[in-house]
């Protein structure tokens, strides 16, 4: 990404684009897969991410990488690029795809007998199988892949620690059963319950999960001399050396127009989120869950519509910063900057224009050469409130908003939880919650462990 944003800022990306994998892997470099030609095929589909077209929009495979950059940046200069934001309800573009090129095709999930098996007299695996699956041949023990069930009794039976269970680490990292392996054994994202949680993106150990960009569109809007404001979401303390002050003015050097923090529209949102909470409980209403978590909302409008009425209406700190923005400079286009792949679906439904990942601005700062650590503080004209900054952990969102609350009505008995990231048992417990089972009035959800300092692209963890 650095050498793609460097050639960009010296006028000849167009020129070396299609040159990029080879310079990567030259003819006699050492290869990461089989060969230099399939290490190329995946330098080339990510390049392609970062020009802003996915895998799944590849219809022309002799299609040169320059081409696609003069179309991008045809369309740009004649104001034609397609809309970044999307109204509410419609359609969004989806920022996941699964380059075949660089998936492994991992085999599916099951129970193995490994070369540790000493044969037990005793067979402890095999008397522990409720399904009679494994035998003992040639004194090994065997699965019958036919009748197991994966309950993994036998691990836990055998003394030699022989018997493990295999994993596809996109499936089981993602929360909604949205990947799966179609006829052809290729991994595929149903997009119909995908989330854009981005812990697929994060677990994949070759790099097939890929995340359409949106580097070029602002460094062809910034190289336009558009004014572009960047909003940092408040997770990018822990990201980069320096203060958070420092990093500010690295990223006005990039050639932003100004920068505000997020937490700015986070105590926006503690407010407004304390407001509707008094005035629901006021009406008789049993929960209310936070709503600054895009790929929690975006969870419960594929998975669990029925549950849209307890989440909260109130904008998430991202809007309500955007708003700042466009109030103080009218003509200006923001940029979000932040750790989430959901917040790309945010952004194309309420009207943010573009989204960057940490990883992105730290290519794009030391495409440029711009240290951090040697910038002078920025001078924030408001610093935002401790609360607001801490929105990026788990249980900040609750305590902000609580905080802002202040005195409940008397005889008003809180009940806060929390959700500390989404996985496959979620929706169950939203359901419990749904029906009064679990008891709780305000439900906190992030569906990253942690919150948001962890999110699948952060560069520190």
């Amino acid at each position: 990404m650095i050498r793609f944003i460097r050639a960009f800022h010296n006028g000849v990306l167009e020129k070396e684009l299609d040159q990029i994998p080879i310079k990567m892997r030259p003819k006699d470099g050492v290869s990461s897969r089989c060969c230099i030609y399939h290490d190329r095929a995946v330098i080339k589909y990510h390049l392609m991410n970062l020009l802003g077209v996915s895998c799944n929009e590849e219809t022309d495979e002799a299609k040169l990488l320059a081409e696609y950059y003069r179309e991008k940046a045809e369309r740009q200069s004649a104001s034609q690029a397609p809309a970044s934001s999307d109204s509410e309800g419609n359609p969004c573009q989806h920022p996941l795809s699964v380059c075949e090129a660089a998936c492994s095709e991992c085999p599916g999930s099951r129970v193995v007998v490994t070369g540790n098996c000493r044969g037990c007299f005793s067979r402890p695996c095999m008397y522990a199988c409720p399904q009679k699956a494994i035998s003992v041949v040639d004194q090994k023990s065997t699965i019958d892949e036919d009748l197991c069930i994966k309950c993994g009794k036998c691990i836990s039976a055998c003394p030699f620690h022989a018997i493990v269970k295999t994993t596809v680490p996109c499936e089981e990292a993602c929360p909604t059963s949205a990947i799966h392996k179609d006829d052809q054994g290729h991994t595929t994202i149903d997009y119909s319950k995908c989330i854009a949680c981005g812990n697929c993106l994060a677990k994949c150990p070759f790099s097939a999960i890929m995340e359409k960009s949106q580097v070029l569109d602002v460094l062809l809007a910034l190289k336009a001399g558009e004014k572009l404001v960047a909003v940092i979401a408040p997770s990018a303390a822990a990201q980069l050396p320096g203060t958070i002050e420092q990093l500010f003015t690295a990223v006005s050097r990039l050639g932003f127009y100004d920068v505000m923090e997020v937490a700015l529209g986070a105590e926006e949102t503690s407010r407004h989120e304390a407001a509707e909470f008094k005035e629901r409980m006021a009406k008789g209403e049993k929960l209310m869950t936070t709503s600054c978590c895009s790929a929690y909302v975006e969870m419960v409008r594929k998975l669990l519509p029925s549950f849209l009425p307890h989440v909260s209406s109130t904008p998430s700190p991202m809007m309500f910063t955007a708003e700042i923005a466009r109030r103080e400079i009218p003509d200006c286009k923001v940029v979000f900057i932040g750790p989430c792949v959901a917040k790309r679906i945010e952004a194309q439904r309420k009207g943010v224009d573009f989204v960057l990942n940490f990883e992105e601005l730290g290519a794009m700062l030391a495409g440029q050469g711009i240290d951090v650590i040697s910038c002078e503080p920025w001078k924030l004209t408001r610093p935002a409130i401790p609360s607001a900054r801490n929105y990026c952990r788990s249980c900040g969102v609750t305590k902000a908003v609580l905080e802002e609350a202040g005195d409940l009505p008397e005889g008003f008995q809180l009940d806060a939880k929390f959700i500390d990231g989404i996985d496959h048992k979620t929706l169950a417990m939203l359901k419990l919650y749904e029906a009064g089972k679990l008891p709780a009035n305000f439900l906190e959800v992030m569906s990253c462990p942690g919150g948001c300092v962890n999110g699948p692209c952060s560069l520190r963890k």
